[in-house]
């Protein structure tokens, strides 16, 4: 049986130990702060000793050695081993403020944490850097919005997706909490109408027969719904050709609530057909 292995990597206080934990939970056995040097020795190890499902966690303490880390993996997976790559990221200001919770100090930091927002804010930027070629290979979860319970449950659930073939990822997010980190295409459908100025709408969501049937009679929306799909579907087998695992979709309206919901579960039925899908609904979780 081929070795499956799990990469977490992402910026310090985003959450990789408890996404390492969602895969021990799951059967994996887990490594934390794997030297990027050990990554290939450690493989050949657990594949003659005959495990099969493996999650390691590297980070920026192997500042140095991060380079050989994107070489190493495609040399892995030519040798069989199957390989999902997570990353974690969160938005800058939500790291400072983990960091100042928890008073810890950040690898990167020369300076110690009372010493001001500046010198953090300058690490984390550095950190940007030097990860920029393991996320452009990975899954990244945007985990700024995500509770512990929410991250842990996502974590599983990617998991449960069969390694080597190209995943969408759609999610529903409002605009008033910002874009997701982690999108690779972003859709604005904010000029579509809106359920939420009728009072009976309003407390629902997009996954309610109400709100699907309002949408569902909007010519408008009919549109833009055939418009992304158009748009996906021409480029999607190109990105499976260039070894991409996941495409991650975002649909924004105002609050996160109807259209937006109303569109992720519409567009993940239609392309669940011929790809695996998988659908987020960031502000509902």
């Amino acid at each position: 049986m081929a070795l499956e292995l799990v990469l977490i990597t992402g910026m310090s206080g985003s959450g990789k130990s408890l996404a390492l934990h969602a895969l021990e939970d799951a059967g994996y056995y887990c490594v934390d702060n794997l030297p990027p040097e050990l990554l290939l020795p450690f493989a050949q190890l657990e594949h003659q000793q005959h495990a099969n499902r493996v999650a390691l966690a590297i980070d920026v303490r192997s500042a140095t050695a991060l380079p050989l880390v994107p070489a190493q993996l495609e040399q892995l997976r030519k040798s069989g081993v199957k390989i999902q790559s997570l990353f974690l990221e969160a938005s800058t200001d939500t790291l400072v403020r983990r960091f100042s919770e928890t008073r810890r100090r950040h690898p990167l930091s020369k300076e110690e944490l009372q010493d001001g927002r500046q010198a953090l804010v300058q690490s984390i930027r550095l950190e940007r850097e030097l990860l920029a070629d393991l996320r452009e290979q990975s899954l990244v979860i945007d985990t700024s919005t995500l509770r512990n319970a929410d991250l842990l449950a996502y974590v599983k659930k990617i998991m449960a997706v069969p390694p080597g073939r190209l995943t969408l990822v759609f999610q529903s997010f409002a605009f008033k909490r910002g874009v997701p980190l982690d999108a690779d295409y972003v859709f604005d459908v904010r000029m579509l109408p809106n359920p939420h100025y009728d009072p009976q709408l309003r407390p629902l969501t997009g996954r309610d027969a109400p709100v699907m049937g309002f949408l569902l009679r909007q010519p408008e929306v009919g549109l833009m719904q055939a418009d992304i799909q158009q748009f996906i579907a021409r480029w999607l087998a190109p990105l499976a050709h260039n070894h991409r695992s996941y495409v991650n979709v975002a649909i924004g309206c105002t609050g996160g609530q109807h259209r937006s919901v109303y569109l992720v579960e519409q567009l993940a039925e239609y392309f669940s057909a011929r790809w695996t899908t998988l659908k987020r609904h960031r502000e509902l979780d």
